[in-house]
């Protein structure tokens, strides 16, 4: 038993990496999605994995780290095991710039057709649907 164990342990240690972050590093914190708790916001089979970077407040032990949490996950605790948290690394294409938007006064359009690909009649008891293939 003991060989199995040590065996065991030997594949963990592998796979297992020490993670140590700074106050002041950013970083995205795993959501899981429980049955029944809705505590950021959406339904549990859309939401996604890990949200958005927070920044590292302070490192309470070896293995937690308190976040700075916006007001609206108040009621949320904002220290979290080192395995919740994943690194976050600045990348300039994660930063969306916002330009002035030029909106039209008549946002309709006009569909135009340009050729009938094809052209199917299908019967259904007593009527019969004409279906058109249009590019």
């Amino acid at each position: 038993m003991l060989t199995a164990q040590s065996r065991q342990k030997s594949y963990a240690d592998v796979r297992q990496k020490d993670m140590e972050f700074e106050v002041g590093d950013k970083v995205f914190l795993k959501v899981a999605p429980m049955k029944r708790v809705l505590r950021f916001g959406r339904k549990r089979n859309i939401s996604p994995r890990f949200i958005r970077p927070f920044e590292i407040l302070e490192h309470v032990d070896p293995m937690a780290y308190r976040l700075a949490l916006p007001p609206s996950f108040s009621a949320v605790h904002n220290v979290f095991h080192v395995s919740m948290v994943r690194k976050y690394t600045a990348n300039p294409s994660h930063i969306v710039d916002y330009g002035p938007l030029q909106l039209n006064e008549n946002p309709s359009y006009e569909e135009k057709l340009i050729q009938i690909l094809t052209r199917k009649v299908k019967t259904l008891h007593n009527k019969e649907i004409i279906l058109v293939k249009v590019l």
